[in-house]
């Protein structure tokens, strides 16, 4: 199930907003469709990124995929946790499986990205 108060990317990442802060992650579909993951390139604590570029790569045992992010903003924080067990990532994609912690540049951005059902939608489109 994809929680209601995150905000999902049509690229397969979510940011959940707390006042002008946003955590970034994969979604469950994305970390299902990777498989087992191996290897996550951290962003850059402090560098600025754009909304629908990349700001890490996943290795997985299929696969390398860009991460894609949701929003524009200053990286923050990123999750080193991930660097010593990046499979976290599979095992809670929405929880300790958050990649980035990033400030928002612009809030507007948020209405360019699907809900909770709207993703469902999506998903279910894409895999048939």
């Amino acid at each position: 199930m994809n929680p209601d108060d995150f905000k999902y990317h049509k690229e397969h990442t979510w940011v959940k907003v707390s006042g002008k802060k946003g955590r970034i992650g994969i979604t469950d579909y994305a970390q299902d469709a990777l498989g087992d993951i191996v290897y996550i390139d951290l962003p850059e604590v402090d560098s600025t990124v754009e909304a629908n570029t990349e700001i890490s790569e996943i290795e997985s045992t299929k696969a390398t995929s860009s991460v894609i992010s949701p929003v524009s903003g200053k990286i923050l924080e990123v999750n080193e946790d991930l660097s010593e067990s990046p499979e976290i990532i599979n095992e809670e994609p929405y929880g300790k499986g958050w990649i980035a912690v990033i400030e928002l540049e612009n809030d507007a951005e948020l209405d360019d990205l699907m809900d909770a059902a709207d993703y469902g939608k999506y998903t279910e489109e894409e895999s048939k």
